[in-house]
């Protein structure tokens, strides 16, 4: 596998990169990726790429433009290099929260992003748990599309008086793949966002009494919706609440607010680092998707079948 299959890795996740790896049984590219004086990415990809199958991986969390730019100019190094087929493994596909125009003016960031990622002469995107699966469609090329579900299934796996909650109307869909799994029931917060990163829970559908909630969801920023999700199911008299999510952003008070939460454990996986708080707050757990991520490769790659990956 290593004559022609090479994986690279940016700045903003290397850990992830090197667990990629190890799974797959080879080493890691050797990529420099560091900043000229003037703070302009520099790029030199140090390993021969011509006619070889490339990955790079590089999720764009924060600080999520200088993340970007790297993965672009990666790219345009392989692609000059004559690079046979370049895929780009974007654990986390930030800029996805506005895939639609829902107010005047509004950009559509998610298209952009794609735009700019199909420019750059990739051939494939491999990307999880996006944000709305309807992200695929801003792609001209091919995109496979993996679920965290394979990660959180077996984790909460023969816990009694299960419930699977969704913490708004747009993550039903997901949270209903969970319920199916675990065969349970499913309820839902109504929730009403006035400014980004700020919600007032409104209401629970469902009956939430004298169960383990298990709240569903791909991403948490500021934790300020998920912590008042919580709130409201506890006083609906839920017995514990638990969360899954995907991308653990967990930006400015989250850490504080998670901690201070009627959360019983919040488990995330490593598409994003976890910061040093992060690590240290008991309530956090981290699951790694590295296997899953290495599995897909290997498929692609050597043109398997993926499809049992997307569940």
């Amino acid at each position: 596998m290593e004559n022609d299959l090479i994986v690279f890795s940016g700045n903003a996740n290397r850990d992830l990169a090197v667990k990629i790896c190890d799974h797959l049984d080879m080493h890691l590219g050797e990529a420099r990726v560091d900043r000229f004086a003037d703070g302009e990415t520099r790029v030199e990809i140090q390993d021969n790429v011509r006619g070889r199958d490339i990955f790079i991986i590089q999720p764009t969390c924060a600080p999520a433009n200088e993340h970007i730019i790297e993965s672009l100019i990666m790219i345009d190094a392989c692609r000059r290099a004559s690079a046979k087929r370049i895929t780009m493994v974007c654990p986390y596909f930030g800029y996805a929260r506005q895939e639609r125009k829902s107010a005047p003016r509004t950009p559509i960031t998610a298209k952009l992003i794609a735009d700019l990622y199909t420019a750059s002469g990739i051939d494939r995107m491999l990307v999880m748990e996006l944000h709305t699966s309807a992200i695929q469609g801003f792609f001209n090329i091919p995109v496979d599309h993996l679920f965290a579900k394979p990660i959180f299934g077996p984790y909460f796996q023969g816990r009694e008086d299960f419930l699977v909650v969704s913490p708004d109307a747009g993550g039903t869909e997901r949270a209903r793949a969970m319920a199916k799994y675990y065969e349970c029931g499913l309820a839902i917060v109504d929730k009403r966002r006035d400014r980004p990163n700020e919600s007032d829970v409104m209401n629970v559908i469902g009956d939430v009494r004298d169960k383990n909630c298990l709240l569903i969801d791909d991403i948490c920023d500021t934790a300020g919706s998920l912590c008042k999700a919580a709130e409201a199911l506890m006083e609906k008299g839920a017995q514990s609440v638990c969360a899954a999510i995907t991308h653990g952003v967990l930006s400015g008070p989250a850490i504080d607010r998670i901690n201070n939460s009627a959360l019983k454990e919040l488990v995330i996986t490593d598409t994003i680092p976890l910061s040093k708080a992060g690590r240290e707050c008991a309530k956090i757990t981290q699951l790694s998707v590295a296997e899953l991520l290495s599995k897909a490769i290997r498929r692609i790659h050597t043109a398997g079948s993926i499809s049992s990956l997307f569940v």
